[in-house]
């Protein structure tokens, strides 16, 4: 359970800094950020967040406000786990956590 938690924990982690890291990039390149490398290549990383959030949302929800949403959902989903994981380690003990 606790190479679950930890492995999902991880997941969102890596979610969440690449769509950071793509937020910040893009207000830096602006409109040339379609053509910067490193920007498609966070795209590449949060790209099955997005499509992900996309399928479970609603079809009401526009196309531009999905990737805050996946954001969001990541941040949830952080969050959870995060609790979960705190669980775990109370029960197995703190020592074994590290």
């Amino acid at each position: 359970m606790l190479l679950l938690t930890s492995s999902l924990k991880l997941i969102a982690e890596i979610a969440l800094l690449a769509m950071v890291g793509q937020w910040l990039l893009g207000l830096l390149a602006g409109q040339k950020r379609e053509g910067n490398f490193f920007y498609k290549l966070l795209q590449v990383l949060t790209q099955p967040f997005v499509k992900l959030t996309r399928l479970i949302s609603p079809r009401v929800v526009l196309d531009r406000h999905i990737p805050l949403a996946a954001f969001l959902l990541m941040l949830s989903l952080w969050l959870v786990v995060t609790v979960v994981k705190i669980n775990v380690c109370l029960q197995l003990g703190v020592a074994q956590c590290r």
